[in-house]
C-alpha cells in the first residue's frame, strides 16, 4: 500500500511563490517517477512536472522557468517550488508516483491540495 500526502497549498497573489511537498510512504520500488499534476475546474488533469529517481525532469511548457521539481530519494519526498505564480495556475495539485516493474506500472495519487492565485 502506497500513500501520498501533500501539503503546502494555499492562497497567494499573482507573482508570489508557494512550495508544495509530498510525503510518500510504502514500497515504491527503485524504478519510479514522481510528479505533480493539476486539475482546474472544468478541465482535465494535466502533468505539471515529473522527476525520475536519477533526477531527469520534465515540465509542462507553461511552467518552465517558474516551477522547480525536486525529490529526496532517501526520504521518499517530492517537492514543487512555484514562483511567479499566475491566476491560470489556480488548480488542485496532485502528487503522483509511478512505480515500474517488468510486468506493469502502478500509479498512485495523493488527495490533492488547492492552489489559488489571485490577480
Amino acid at each position: 500500500q502506497v500513500q501520498l500526502v501533500e501539503s503546502g497549498g494555499g492562497l497567494v497573489q499573482a507573482g508570489g511563490s508557494l512550495t508544495l511537498s509530498c510525503a510518500i510512504s510504502g514500497t515504491i520500488f527503485n524504478n519510479n517517477i514522481m510528479g505533480w499534476y493539476r486539475q482546474a475546474p472544468g478541465k482535465q488533469r494535466e502533468m505539471v512536472a515529473t522527476i525520475t529517481r536519477g533526477g531527469i525532469v520534465n515540465y509542462e511548457d507553461s511552467v518552465k522557468g517558474r516551477f522547480t521539481i525536486s525529490r529526496d530519494n532517501a526520504k521518499n519526498t517530492v517537492s514543487l517550488q512555484m514562483n511567479s505564480l499566475k491566476p491560470e495556475d489556480t488548480a488542485v495539485y496532485f502528487c503522483n508516483v509511478v512505480r515500474r516493474t517488468l510486468a506493469t506500472d502502478y500509479n498512485s495519487w495523493g488527495q490533492g491540495t488547492q492552489v489559488t492565485v489571485s490577480s
